[in-house]
């Protein structure tokens, strides 16, 4: 029996699986050290549970005082166990968990809701908001290193291939939106309209084929055909902004400056044009998109009504650097994209949701929240919920027929226009383009500008 127990001691001190004899004896003398691989797997048989991990995350690394972590459940000693490693669990499934490496933008849905209560002790009434409001909005210029904004080219927008189609129109169009710097485009018009339209900013999410693919080409051209101008466009480094970068560059903090300028420079155009109607500006976008959506609208009093699909969450920040890059969040002692959210009021808003990503609580969080500041202003029904709990990250069919009711509804769109037999929207006279004719500057990039920057180190010049 004795040597048994010897035995077993002599294994314990060895921590076995790192190949290293770390102490005689585990104590305090190391650390109480455990390597994480034998951590998990304590862990996983204590609970009875399955942690999946990628072994290259795990190798070499070891967890100080690693028994006393322990806590009463499998998700809180994770937590504790990983921590000083700068790692985190996500729960896939109950009992389930994946290993991650610390993501900054995210919390969990329970701290979510917990900072939103904090952030809700800030203000009680209208006149308090505001002052929260317009504290945030300075700092989140400056955050984004647009304050002072960047003067703006004087070039002209340079527009191509103009397609008509079944009641609208599509160019492409690119703006110069720092010198050197192109942003990328497709301009949908209605074929015929009178007097003043509105004008609806389609900034593109992450997406396979970028504002390329078929179901934004279907809300781009069915927005038009209601009478609306839409435009869409290229995130950084994705489309043909990949003839001026590198796609790696997508994921640098910079990313975030550029896409917001973007969707600026591009509003600047186009309420330049004579029928634009500057009363009736509108932006929507899911997944990065609805980022965009959420934080021009927060920034631009000149967008009156908006559409975020698909990102809103009181605990996820957007897990791109081109979404939560730059210290935004960190303004004001800390806020969310629930509160930028809600610098929209009482302007309308329709948050689009579903079941499937962080998005999921908007029904009972995120929403309440909305409705309360809304409140302040006596417009609490100017903000609504269109929640798909079944459905996953996307902007399918069933929410841009949720988005189209509410803009027709708003700007007073001809929605009868593009309805079926059936009463319903009909996308089916939409037509779906390839990518080529799509292109601004040709099919391998010939027509870019001669005085188009290349490389990141260049776009970085203009910001020192």
């Amino acid at each position: 029996m004795l040597k048994h127990i010897r035995t077993a001691l002599i294994l314990t001190c060895l921590l076995a699986g790192q190949g290293k004899v770390w102490a005689q004896v585990n104590n305090s003398d190391n650390e109480y050290k455990k390597p994480l691989k034998q951590v998990l797997t304590e862990i996983q048989d204590k609970f009875h549970v399955k942690v999946k991990y990628d072994e290259k995350m795990v190798k070499d690394l070891v967890v100080p005082y690693a028994d006393w972590r322990y806590k009463p459940t499998a998700a809180k000693t994770l937590a504790a166990v990983l921590a000083p490693l700068d790692m985190k669990v996500n729960e896939e499934a109950p009992g389930v968990f994946k290993l991650k490496y610390y993501e900054y933008s995210r919390l969990t849905p329970d701290e979510g809701r917990e900072k939103l209560a904090y952030l809700e002790k800030a203000y009680t009434d209208k006149a308090s908001w505001e002052k929260r409001k317009y504290e945030l909005r300075p700092c989140m210029l400056q955050a984004l290193q647009l304050s002072p904004m960047p003067a703006k080219p004087k070039s002209t927008p340079i527009i191509t291939n103009k397609r008509v189609m079944d009641g609208y129109t599509v160019e492409n169009i690119a703006i110069e939106t720092l010198p050197g710097v192109y942003v990328s485009g497709s301009l949908y018009k209605p074929l015929k309209f009178k007097g003043k339209i509105p004008v609806v900013l389609c900034p593109d999410g992450h997406f396979g084929d970028g504002r390329y693919r078929a179901d934004g080409q279907y809300r781009y051209a069915t927005l038009a055909r209601m009478g609306a101008m839409a435009i869409s466009y290229d995130l950084f480094a994705w489309g043909e902004s990949l003839l001026q970068f590198d796609g790696k560059d997508h994921r640098r903090s910079l990313a975030m400056t550029v896409q917001a300028l973007n969707s600026m420079r591009i509003l600047d155009y186009m309420l330049s044009l004579k029928e634009a109607d500057p009363d009736r500006v509108a932006i929507t976008g899911a997944s990065g998109g609805g980022s965009q959506t959420m934080l021009i609208t927060a920034l631009d009093d000149r967008i009156k009504l908006s559409v975020p699909v698909v990102m809103l969450s009181s605990y996820f920040s957007g897990g791109c650097p081109c979404e939560s890059g730059q210290p935004v969040h960190l303004c004001g002692g800390g806020t969310n994209n629930d509160e930028l959210a809600a610098m929209a009021a009482p302007r309308p808003q329709l948050v689009i949701s579903d079941g499937g990503d962080w998005s999921a609580n908007v029904p009972d969080t995120d929403l309440p929240y909305l409705k309360k500041i809304y409140g302040y202003y006596g417009k609490a029904d100017q903000v609504e919920n269109a929640h798909f709990p079944k459905e996953g990250h996307d902007y399918g069919k069933s929410k841009r027929m949720a988005m189209y009711d509410f803009v027709a509804k708003h700007f007073k769109l001809n929605i009868d226009a593009v309805k079926g037999a059936d009463g319903k929207v009909d996308e089916s006279k939409v037509t779906i383009e390839k990518m080529e004719p799509q292109y601004v500057f040709g099919p391998k990039g010939e027509d870019l500008p001669k005085n188009a920057i290349h490389g990141f180190g260049e776009l970085e010049k203009l910001f020192k």
